[in-house]
């Protein structure tokens, strides 16, 4: 099975690999059918879990890669990291501006004002454009992989990939048991719960692309893909855990997360 997932082209992998990921999102929604509610501990440990995988991802599966790929940078390795995590987080941030979200235990939404003020509908927006950054950055790293031609990095990217799935399932819960206690049905629920990561597969191909067409700027569209997530775990999964009083075991599970997709990086990429 590896070795025809080494013989695909690098948009074929990003896509698969994606199509996993966004399954992972499903099989979170998913809890839906099997219970009423979950509590809000659950809720700040599964998404502290997330965090912590993606801060992981952030510097193992992307900006490591970035720095070892500068070293003939004429201003200094460090150079494409630096510009690159700044723009990848100004671009989430435009959109955190632009795009009208909600984000979880908040009641004031953020972005340019909407005609809908459904709490449910704006969550669901809030967890899509999370999801646009893990997309790029898989996809970005499939693309590297491609150019250079070693397994190794297509290893990595499908430890990048491995890694988003498994935060992908607390992020498909909290989508889909709010929209539930909202009234929806609960197929209704898991639908959007699902559909709120269709976007992964999507960015994963315009990452691929972006490579394909740039490959002068790898090291930068690597740090930016890491500057993104870094920038999403920080202003919405951090906080969105710290809301109601159970604070410790979120950070527990940051951490628990963090060694997990460390672990999973240094091993297998």
């Amino acid at each position: 099975m590896l070795d025809f997932f080494m013989s695909l082209e690098a948009w074929q992998q990003a896509l698969l690999a994606t199509l996993f990921t966004w399954s992972m999102t499903g099989l979170g929604a998913a809890i839906v059918f099997l219970t009423k509610g979950v509590s809000e501990n659950f809720l700040n440990i599964t998404l502290g879990f997330a965090g912590g995988i993606m801060i992981a991802a952030s510097f193992w599966s992307l900006l490591a890669p970035a720095i070892e790929a500068s070293a003939d940078n004429p201003i200094g390795e460090w150079f494409p990291a630096l510009v690159g995590v700044l723009g990848g987080a100004l671009f989430i941030y435009l959109f955190d501006k632009l795009i009208p979200h909600r984000h979880r235990g908040d009641d004031m939404a953020e972005g340019l004002p909407y005609k809908t003020s459904r709490r449910s509908t704006l969550l669901i927006t809030s967890l899509t454009l999370h999801n646009i950054p893990e997309g790029l950055s898989i996809g970005i790293l499939f693309g590297a992989a491609g150019l250079s031609d070693d397994p190794v990095m297509v290893l990595s990217a499908l430890t990048l990939a491995i890694g988003i799935g498994l935060q992908n399932i607390p992020e498909g819960t909290a989508v889909s048991m709010p929209l539930r206690g909202d009234g929806a049905s609960r197929r209704r629920a898991f639908f959007w719960g699902w559909m709120s990561a269709i976007v992964e597969p999507m960015a994963a191909l315009v990452g691929v692309l972006l490579i394909g067409f740039m490959e002068p700027v790898l090291p930068y569209a690597l740090a930016a893909g890491a500057g993104a997530m870094i920038f999403v775990v920080v202003e919405e999964v951090i906080p969105s855990t710290q809301k109601n009083g159970h604070s410790d075991v979120a950070v527990f599970a940051f951490m628990i997360g963090f060694v997990i997709m460390m672990v999973l990086d240094v091993a297998l990429g």
